[in-house]
């Protein structure tokens, strides 16, 4: 069971797929029942990979049989999860019932359609997570394209074609270069006897530093298209602004963390000459990213597109805890990316929950909604104060452990920099939540509106919960991910002496584990 497990979760969606083929194109409330419900089994059936995980540093869950052999390529189906993927894919599955659940009511044309682009978009999240296989990972991020794309330009706003199309331009232009530099690193396999696209494999390479420095330039730019890192965002406030609610939160929820799970998975263990040479301008980019999305985010007055920015400005501090290559940094970084997914998929639903009611996203069309939708108010209010990194928030501890990590290493004035993020996110956020929550309930059509409804209520709870859990008591996603990131981090350091005494490509000797010392925080 153990072998299959990743298996069944990752692929039970495509079981979805195929009955809503069955159902009738007009019953669109047992289409959206079918889709609750197998995201909902896909949730439950993830569940025993953090009953069963063991706090090691070795992949688990694997299975590995051989797939495709054409010619010199050999492609394995290799799928395992070790501490850095086990929490994003439970945040995907986590995430997927309550996206589904918010469309309810929002999407009333091609819903069957809807939930099959849902459906296939969760198969392409899950596959790209527990991937071991370059090729098998390439299939499942390409994936993940299609229905996106087609979620942003069938059911999005006015600009709806131009958001899909620009989305679709800039990840396939960052698709076709890790394609190619994932070639050229096979065939480097090949030449020292290592005939497989396995990344366990491929870790042991001792790579030339001016071949890694391509290679990693190619991975690099795909996955900082996918984060998005500064200046390749600018596809992500368009495609937030018109995708529907849904679109929205599994475009903040999951799929940016494709991006930064691809440097800490792929681009750092395999190149660490590379990724250590190129840490400055990272870093630099992602202080950028920090301080100017936070500055265009309080211009803004249109509430998703200030959500929206709030989100490139999250992920610089991910990235600047990655780079920081330490395991504060890394671990906060990760532990960002988790907050982000709960703290701005839940903005995003908010923002969703008032369109529906008022069909307008402008700030100046509301104000004094607390006295007319209180519970709406309260949750408002706790998921703000999770974004903003309030003591006691999920947000916190994350941005707490990446100012940590990076103060402690050399990128010390980048998070010196990087700090006043924190205080222009509070700034944004709270002027935008004061403007359309307090003052006077004096537009008509404000005073008309119906506080949350039990639906929305149970979306929201989960999310709230977990931000006060994570919050807490961080302490069990901490320990679990601890391991995994000491072992990246010191693949890194054991390849990096390698090359320096042996540049020539060969297999170097496995590195020596060396026991975790996990994060606590009580």
């Amino acid at each position: 069971m153990n072998e299959t497990i990743l298996s069944l979760m990752t692929f039970l969606p495509l079981v979805g797929v195929l009955l809503l083929f069955f159902v009738p194109k007009d019953s669109h409330n047992a289409q959206r029942g079918l889709a609750l419900g197998v995201t909902i089994l896909t949730f439950l059936v993830s569940l025993p990979l953090v009953t069963g995980f063991q706090t090691n540093a070795e992949f688990q869950f694997v299975k590995d049989v051989p797939w495709i052999a054409a010619g010199p390529f050999q492609m394995n189906y290799h799928v395992g999860i070790d501490g850095i993927s086990l929490w994003l894919v439970i945040l995907t599955t986590f995430i997927m019932p309550l996206a589904v659940l918010s469309t309810w009511t929002a999407v009333e044309e091609k819903v069957k359609e809807y939930m099959i682009c849902l459906l296939l978009l969760e198969v392409g999240m899950l596959g790209a997570f527990i991937s071991l296989d370059l090729f098998l990972f390439y299939i499942f991020w390409e994936l993940m394209l299609i229905p996106m794309y087609f979620i942003i330009g069938i059911w999005g706003g006015k600009q709806k074609i131009y958001a899909a199309i620009k989305f679709f331009i800039y990840t396939m232009a960052g698709s076709v270069l890790m394609l190619v530099a994932l070639i050229a690193l096979y065939f480097l396999g090949v030449k020292a006897g290592m005939q497989t696209f396995s990344i366990i494999s491929l870790y042991t390479l001792n790579i030339d530093p001016a071949i890694q420095t391509w290679l990693f330039l190619a991975f690099a730019l795909s996955f900082a298209i996918k984060v998005p890192l500064f200046p390749v965002h600018t596809w992500l406030p368009l495609a937030h602004t018109e995708a529907p609610t849904a679109g929205s939160v599994i475009l903040a929820a999951v799929l940016l963390k494709m991006g930064t799970y691809g440097y800490l998975r792929f681009a750092m263990p395999l190149f660490p000459d590379a990724a250590a040479r190129f840490t400055p301008l990272i870093a630099t980019l992602a202080v950028i990213g920090v301080i100017y999305a936070a500055l265009v985010a309080m211009v803004q007055e249109d509430v998703k597109k200030l959500v929206a920015y709030s989100s490139v400005a999250h992920l610089g501090f991910v990235m600047l805890g990655i780079f920081a290559l330490n395991q504060q940094g890394v671990a906060g970084g990760m532990l960002q990316m988790l907050n982000h997914g709960v703290s701005t998929g839940a903005l995003f639903l908010i923002v969703g929950f008032i369109y529906e009611r008022r069909h307008t996203r402008l700030i100046s069309d509301f104000g004094g909604l607390s006295k007319q939708m209180p519970v709406f108010a309260t949750i408002f209010m706790i998921v703000t104060l999770s974004s903003i990194g309030l003591p006691g928030t999920n947000g916190f501890v994350g941005e707490f452990l990446v100012l940590l990590g990076a103060f402690e290493s050399n990128l010390r004035w980048y998070a010196v920099v990087a700090s006043s993020g924190v205080i222009l996110s509070a700034v944004y956020m709270l002027w935008m939540f004061q403007r359309v929550m307090f003052g006077e309930l004096d537009n008509p059509k404000n005073q008309k509106l119906k506080d949350l409804n039990a639906r929305e209520i149970a979306i929201m709870v989960p999310l709230v919960a977990l931000i006060f859990i994570m919050g807490v008591y961080p302490t069990p996603f901490l320990d679990k991910m601890a391991p995994a990131i000491d072992k990246v981090i010191l693949q890194g350091k054991t390849k990096h002496v390698a090359a320096a005494a042996m540049p020539q490509t060969v297999p170097a000797p496995p590195a020596q584990e060396v026991p975790a010392q996990p994060i606590t925080i009580k």
